[in-house]
């Protein structure tokens, strides 16, 4: 079984018996999405009850699933795995769970993250989501709405095969993770990049709050907060300099456009 094997090494808790015989995993449901059996988690959580139980029920489900139980080993592993989607406990001995996933992004490390915390106020999610998060599920939590999240984030929309996006004097280069006005290099933060990302293959479309919230956030559901504003506010600064033609645009109570200079 892949965590038996991990565990021996890491320390991490053993699962429980799910009636495998001879040490071999037990065959998933068929009806089971065949994504999961093809994905890896990295799991950064020092609570040992908890990683036990999030642990049993990927691997219960497909997952190959790597562990680790302090800041400075999740964040070694964050930077070398070759995980498909991570989970990051926020509080976490050595360093802190928004450090690990902050340093991630500046070192490129492109994987979805679901940030794990106790902290549930809106200000601890959204601080969770700037660090470079991709959602944030608060403790305590149903195990069905981990995976469901999971999932979630492993189902990312098909997008085009183009590694350099050009919307009038705005290019986008998807390997080198650079972007640039004209001559003018632009400065972009992980959640910045994607959604610009976003915007450069819709450009010249009216874009809602809840279409960036449910494909830039991977929300289904439209919080009560400003946290698209903020980030499209931003993002227009580093776009559109004082002395440029605007190419990002505000549509009063109906959402965003990206379109190249008249």
């Amino acid at each position: 079984m892949v965590l038996e094997t991990m565990t021996a090494s890491t320390g991490a808790p053993e699962l429980p018996d799910r009636g495998e015989t001879g040490g071999s995993q037990t065959e998933p449901d068929a009806g089971r999405d065949e994504r999961s059996l093809m994905s890896r988690v990295l799991l950064i959580e020092d609570d040992a009850e908890t990683a036990r139980e999030i642990m049993a029920e990927l691997v219960d489900r497909g997952f190959e699933v790597d562990w680790a139980a302090t800041g400075i080993e999740g964040l070694d592993k964050a930077r070398t795995c070759d995980a498909d989607v991570m989970i990051v406990d926020r509080l976490l001995p050595g360093v802190d769970g928004l450090t690990i996933i902050e340093v991630a992004r500046q070192e490129r490390v492109s994987k979805p993250v679901l940030v794990l915390s106790a902290l549930g106020a809106v200000d601890d999610r959204v601080r969770g989501l700037r660090a470079g998060g991709d959602d944030y599920l608060t403790k305590p939590f149903a195990i069905q709405e981990l995976i469901a999240r999971i999932e979630a984030l492993l189902r990312r929309p098909s997008e085009s095969r183009d590694t350099v996006l050009r919307v009038g004097p705005l290019e986008l280069d998807l390997l080198s993770r650079n972007a640039k006005r004209g001559d003018r290099v632009i400065d972009l933060l992980p959640r910045e990049f994607r959604l610009l990302e976003y915007m450069m293959r819709r450009k010249d479309q009216l874009l809602t709050r809840a279409m960036l919230f449910e494909e830039v956030w991977n929300y289904k559901f439209v919080p009560q907060s400003n946290l698209v504003d903020v980030h499209i506010g931003r993002l227009r600064r580093k776009v559109d300099a004082a002395n440029e033609q605007p190419m990002m645009h505000s549509v009063r109570r109906e959402g965003f456009i990206l379109r190249a200079p008249a």
